[in-house]
């Protein structure tokens, strides 16, 4: 009886080769598509550093500061803005104003030098948003901040992707003016990252002035 030319086992070898294989050519695909889906590409929740820690818990919750004092340029300009340290000021020669926690405050307004804070929700600048054009229609802070009166950093919770910005676009119509609709926010990161793969999507697929490109890519 000849000898076999190959062992038994290596039927077995060979399977699993061309199984990896196959498995690895479907990942190229696979996993580009997880990835963008997850908050890893978005963002959200990551706790970015900042020069102060600023206390939105403090101010908000307990001191019933609303968000338009501080950022009263998102009622009339395309950016909400960043309040000047002037703002800041006003009640921090008051209040605290020998606390060492402000003190990166004080030194920016004695030098007339704006604090370098990190900016949390950075759309592209390729993307065109308008925050009093959204503030007029009626869009709460919540639908795209969360809850910043509950966070001691604020984080991003929204993903604020193309397709998010547009599903928000296409629920808002049917209404004349166009009735934007309640959004709920993601409560950490496998919430957010599970939203985003099992999403409910706008029925209105309709091309219109709120969904053409135009809209927002100018």
């Amino acid at each position: 009886m000849a000898t076999p030319l190959y062992p038994p086992w290596s039927n077995a070898v060979y399977r699993t080769a061309i199984g990896l294989l196959v498995l690895g050519a479907a990942s190229l695909v696979i996993v580009p598509m997880l990835y963008v889906r997850t908050t890893y590409n978005t963002n959200q929740f990551v706790p970015w550093d900042q020069p102060v820690e600023f206390d939105h818990r403090h101010h908000v919750r307990d001191d019933g500061i609303e968000c338009m004092y501080c950022h009263s340029s998102a009622e009339r300009s395309p950016s909400a803005g960043v309040p000047p340290t002037s703002l800041c000021m006003g009640c921090h020669t008051q209040v605290w104003n020998r606390s060492p926690l402000l003190e990166v405050v004080r030194r920016s307004y004695f030098s007339g030098r704006p604090i370098n804070w990190r900016r949390v929700h950075d759309l592209p600048d390729f993307v065109y948003f308008n925050h009093s054009v959204h503030v007029a229609r009626g869009i709460d802070c919540y639908n795209c901040h969360g809850d910043v009166g509950r966070m001691p950093r604020v984080v991003q919770v929204q993903p604020l992707t193309m397709g998010w910005c547009l599903d928000c676009h296409r629920r808002s119509q049917g209404s004349t003016p166009p009735q934007p609709p309640h959004l709920d926010a993601p409560v950490d990161m496998w919430a957010a990252s599970a939203k985003m793969f099992f999403k409910t999507v706008a029925r209105n697929r309709d091309v219109t002035s709120l969904t053409t490109c135009t809209a927002c890519h100018r």
